[in-house]
């Protein structure tokens, strides 16, 4: 059924009204734990403090993509040259992610979820696997393999840069010149090396932040081969810190994001209670937590 035959026009206007302050703080979030986590690993260095920061951090990189998929949505604010601005500088190129190419991979998810020709099937079809499988991708994930691949990715990608195409030439360039920028600051700070802070969270608790998000979203759901987004996609509830470590930003309501991609993700939650109030998850089984989830994706 048509999500918008369950909502009135009142309820549609009020779940997809933007706000360039609630889009702000998102963004203000981030930054703010970001530059807390270099102060504080900076001035307490310690084991303890260095794991702290990157599995921070790597959150924190999962929000700057948050962040790029809202802006590409254009849904963040009100005004689309701040999505645009925001998109990239503030969020996207930081983490080597440019939001119009990222867009054009999940407006097609977007169209052909449910189906055999979803781009991001690849990411969670094989579910449910087996813990020992699982663990495995978890410690390739912590131990830097996964996120080897991606810097070899852009270490390939910076030596056919003569020859690049003029826009992914740009992005890149422009990504460098953001990483350049934070090496630079840390380096007027007096802590350069905190710049392999972000590189080690890029690589490992990044890696890990991702893939369970991939899992929670649409693995082992009840039909993955359903249009209804009700049975091919999943909103999951969590605790305060699964969502500061985990999911920033309200994106575990994954399934309300599928049913109106307009509705900005400071929303969603408001989406959630109205269809929940409606009935319309009536047969839907909303699971807690990403420790249970795991367990329920994976067999002994």
């Amino acid at each position: 059924m048509n999500i918008r035959q369950i909502l009135t026009e009142d309820e549609i206007a009020e779940v997809t009204r933007k706000n360039n302050w609630l889009g702000f703080s998102k963004i203000l979030f981030d930054w703010v734990v970001i530059i807390s986590t270099f102060a504080l690993v900076g001035v307490y260095t310690n084991p303890l403090t260095i794991l702290l920061g990157i599995v921070v951090l790597g959150g924190r990189q999962q929000g700057l993509g948050v962040v790029v998929h809202e802006t590409g949505h254009r849904t963040l604010f009100a005004i689309q040259s701040l999505n645009d601005f925001v998109g990239n500088w503030l969020a996207g190129y930081w983490i080597f992610s440019e939001k119009e190419s990222y867009m054009k991979g999940h407006l097609e998810h977007h169209k052909l979820a449910g189906t055999e020709q979803d781009p991001d099937l690849k990411n969670y079809r094989s579910y449910p696997i087996d813990r020992r499988s699982l663990r495995r991708k978890i410690t390739r994930d912590l131990t830097g393999q996964v996120g080897w691949r991606r810097l070899k990715s852009i270490g390939s990608a910076i030596r056919r840069l003569p020859t690049m195409k003029a826009q992914p030439r740009l992005s890149l360039l422009r990504s460098l010149g953001a990483n350049a920028v934070m090496f630079a600051t840390l380096t007027l700070f007096g802590v350069p090396w905190l710049y392999l802070l972000w590189v080690a969270a890029f690589v490992t608790s990044h890696m890990l932040v991702v893939r369970i998000r991939q899992i929670s979203e649409h693995a082992a759901v009840p039909d993955t081969f359903d249009l209804d987004p009700r049975k091919n996609t999943r909103t999951l509830y969590i605790s305060w810190l699964e969502r500061f470590l985990i999911a920033p930003h309200q994106v575990n309501f994954h399934l309300e994001h599928h049913l109106l991609a307009s509705v900005p993700i400071y929303r969603l939650e408001r989406l959630h209670q109205i269809l929940l109030h409606k009935g319309y998850y009536k047969d839907v089984e909303f699971q807690r937590g990403y420790f249970d989830l795991l367990r329920r994706v994976t067999y002994a």
